[in-house]
C-alpha cells in the first residue's frame, strides 16, 4: 500500500470513527431525552384530563345533592336525579353514566341500548372488567381507571379515563370519563418530530464526514499535485545534471585520449614510419625506433588502462567495494600530495552492483572534490559493515566549507546534490559535516535497502 494511500486512510478513518461515535451517542442521548420529555408531556396531560374530570363529577354531585339530601329514595326521584345527569352532558364525547353496584346499566345517554344490562363482566379489549372497576373505585370514595371504549363522535374503540362515585343509600355508581385519543395523536406527533430532528441531526453529520472527506482528498490532490510538480523539476533538474555529466565526462574523455593517447599513438605512427624507411632505404639501426615505438605504446596500453579503471574499476566487480576502494585511494594518493589510510570494519559482505556502483562514485566525487577543493594533507576513508547495514565515511583535515550555502547555490554544489541522490536512490541517507580542519561524507545504507536489490542480481543472474 502506497504511503500517500496509508496517510489518507489514517486521516478518513479516524474521522468516520469519531462521527459515528458522534452520531451514536446524539441519538442515544435524543432518545433519551425525548424518553423523559414524552413521559412529562404524558404526564401533564394525564393530571389535567384528571382534574378537569374531578371537576365535571363535583359538579355533578352538587346538582344532584338537593335531591339526594331529601332522604328519599323511590323512582320519582331518581327519574328526577338521572335527567338532570343526562342535562349535564358536555360535548359530544362527554356524558355522565349511573349503574347500580351490582353492575347493572340504569342510565346511559349515548348508548341507550345498554340500559336494564347486566354488565358485571363486562371487558375491553385488554381484557379489563370495566364495570367492576369503576364500582370498586367508587365504593373507596372515587377513583381513576383506564380503559377502551366506544367513542360515540366517530363509533370506533379509544382510549378512556373514567372517574367514579358511589351514592350508597341508591346503590348507585356515578361516572364520567374523557377519551383520551387526542394525547396519542399529540405523543405521536411530537414522536415524528423528534424522529425528523434526529434524522436532520443525521444527515448534518453524514454531510460533515463527506466534507470532511472531500476535504481530505483535495487536501491530498493538492499535495499530490504539488509533490509531483516537485518532483517533476528535480527530475528536469536531475536529467539536466546527468546530460551535463555525461557531456563532462566526454569532454574529460576526449582531452586525455588527445592530449595523451592521441599524441602517444602519433609519436608511435611517426617512429614506425622511420623505421620502416630505414628498412626500405636500407639504412643502419631500425631497432632504435622499433624500441621507441615499442615503449611508447607500452605507455599508450598503460594510459588505456588507466582510463577504463577510472570509468569501471575492474576490482569493483572482480574483488568488491574494499578493494575497488583502496585501489581508488592510492591512485588519489600517488596523484596528489595527500596521504590516504582506509580501515574496514565488520564482516565485509557481497554487495549488489547497484550499491557498489553508488558507494565508488560517491568514494570518487568525494576525492575528486578533496583534491580540487580541500587543501588537505591526510584523508581516511572508513568502510562499517554491521547487522543494520553498511556506512561509508570519507574524512579530511581540509579547510572546510559552509554546507547549507552550497547546497543553495545554483552555480555550485553540483556535486554534492549528484553525490546525495545517488545514495537516496537506492534507499540510502547522506550528510555532509563540515568545519575548519574536519570535513566528513557520510553514506548509510541500510540492510533493507541493501535486500532490495538482491532478487534483482538473483534474476540477472538466473
Amino acid at each position: 500500500m502506497r504511503l500517500r494511500l496509508k496517510v489518507f486512510l489514517l486521516a478518513v478513518i479516524p474521522l468516520l470513527a469519531s462521527l459515528g461515535l458522534i452520531a451514536v451517542a446524539v441519538t442515544q442521548q435524543q432518545a433519551k431525552l425525548y424518553a423523559q420529555e414524552r413521559a412529562l408531556v404524558e404526564s401533564a396531560y394525564m393530571a389535567a384530563k384528571q382534574t378537569e374530570l374531578r371537576n365535571y363529577v363535583d359538579i355533578a354531585q352538587s346538582t344532584i345533592a338537593p335531591l339526594y339530601d331529601t332522604r328519599r329514595d323511590d323512582e320519582a326521584i331518581r327519574q328526577e336525579a338521572m335527567r338532570l345527569l343526562e342535562s349535564l352532558a358536555y360535548g359530544i364525547d362527554g356524558y355522565f353514566f349511573v349503574f347500580d353496584t351490582g353492575g347493572r346499566s340504569v342510565m346511559h345517554p349515548r348508548q341507550p341500548e345498554l340500559v336494564g344490562q347486566d354488565l358485571w363482566e363486562l371487558r375491553d379489549i385488554n381484557g379489563l372488567p370495566v364495570i367492576q372497576q369503576l364500582i370498586a373505585r367508587g365504593h373507596e370514595g372515587g377513583g381513576f381507571v383506564r380503559y377502551v371504549w366506544q367513542k360515540p363522535s366517530t363509533h370506533a374503540l379509544a382510549p378512556k379515563l373514567g372517574y367514579a362515585i358511589t351514592l350508597p343509600r341508591w346503590n348507585w355508581m356515578i361516572g364520567t370519563g374523557l377519551y383520551l385519543d387526542d394525547i396519542q395523536a399529540t405523543l405521536a406527533l411530537l414522536d415524528r418530530k423528534v424522529s425528523d430532528n434526529v434524522a436532520t441531526t443525521l444527515w448534518w453529520i453524514a454531510g460533515i464526514a463527506a466534507f470532511g472527506i472531500a476535504l481530505i482528498g483535495g487536501s491530498g490532490l493538492a499535495l499530490n499535485l504539488s509533490d509531483a510538480r516537485i518532483a517533476e523539476a528535480k527530475l528536469r533538474l536531475l536529467a539536466r545534471q546527468v546530460v551535463k555529466s555525461q557531456e563532462d565526462e566526454r569532454a574529460h574523455l576526449s582531452r586525455e585520449l588527445h592530449d595523451s593517447t592521441s599524441q602517444t599513438l602519433v609519436s608511435i605512427k611517426l617512429l614506425l614510419e622511420s623505421a620502416v624507411a630505414r628498412m626500405e632505404r636500407k639504412l643502419p639501426s631500425p631497432q632504435v625506433p622499433l624500441a621507441k615505438a615499442l615503449s611508447r605504446l607500452s605507455d599508450a596500453l598503460h594510459e588505456v588502462r588507466t582510463i577504463s579503471h577510472r570509468l569501471r574499476p575492474a576490482e569493483l566487480d572482480v574483488l568488491g567495494l574494499p578493494a575497488a576502494l583502496q585501489h581508488l585511494g592510492q591512485e588519489f594518493s600517488a596523484h596528489s600530495a595527500m596521504s590516504f589510510s582506509m580501515k574496514v570494519r565488520g564482516e565485509p559482505i557481497r554487495l549488489p552492483d547497484e550499491v557498489n556502483t553508488v558507494l565508488f562514485r560517491v568514494a570518487q566525487e568525494s576525492l575528486t572534490n578533496i583534491q580540487k577543493h580541500a587543501a588537505a594533507t591526510r584523508v581516511q576513508l572508513r568502510l562499517l559493515f554491521h547487522d543494520a547495514g553498511l556506512r561509508m565515511r570519507l574524512i579530511d583535515d581540509g579547510v572546510g566549507f559552509d554546507v547549507p550555502a552550497v547546497r543553495v547555490d545554483p552555480r555550485r554544489g553540483i556535486g554534492l546534490r549528484n553525490m546525495r541522490e545517488r545514495v537516496e536512490s537506492i534507499g540510502g541517507s547522506f550528510a555532509i559535516v563540515s568545519r575548519p580542519g574536519l570535513t566528513q561524507v557520510l553514506a548509510d545504507i541500510d540492510a533493507a535497502a541493501i535486500a532490495r536489490f538482491q532478487p534483482l542480481r538473483s534474476e540477472a543472474a538466473a
